[in-house]
């Protein structure tokens, strides 16, 4: 690692370069309930500048490509030097494990109460939108069906009228 007098993204969030991505959104949570200004103790401009630190670090090590690039400058290097070659004989393994994936965060918060009665709502609002259009149709559909397919007066009268004069 290239040492310098200014500390790294890492040492902010006080986690080592091989951080996962969940490790660095929970130290970054935990830091910036800390240090944000309007719930920390520390002086207005102090707090400031940390959130703003924070802030910097979290999106340059949240985004792949500029992590990598970030570790690149600070000197890092998630290989080794001498890595083995990859094993030809053997198919690459196309699963993933979306437990580790950075949108699935296992340290997200669960619904809350209201959130869990708004999802309800919202799906029993469905469901009888639902219904009533399944009820309407079946009441008013044949109604619909029988007025469309009836011929206008006009045509009844004249045919009528053709088959009286036959």
């Amino acid at each position: 690692m290239a040492q310098s007098s200014e500390p790294t993204y890492y040492s902010l969030l006080g986690l080592h370069p091989s951080a996962s991505v969940i490790d660095i959104r929970r130290a970054y949570r935990q830091l910036s309930k800390r240090y944000h200004p309007d719930t920390t103790e520390l002086p207005a401009a102090v707090a400031t500048a940390k959130f703003q630190q924070l802030n910097e670090a979290y999106a340059t090590l949240s985004h792949p490509e500029r992590r990598l690039s970030y570790d690149l400058k600070i000197g890092y290097s998630r290989f080794g030097v001498i890595q083995s070659p990859a094993d030809l004989n053997h198919p690459v393994s196309s699963s993933h494990d979306f437990s580790k994936s950075a949108y699935l965060d296992a340290s997200d918060r669960p619904l809350s109460s209201g959130e869990i009665f708004a999802l309800f709502m919202l799906v029993l609002t469905f469901v009888g939108c639902l219904l009533l259009a399944i009820a309407i149709g079946l009441t008013r559909g044949d109604t619909a069906l029988q007025t469309h397919l009836e011929q206008p007066a006009e045509f009844r009268t004249q045919n009528s009228e053709l088959r009286i004069l036959k």
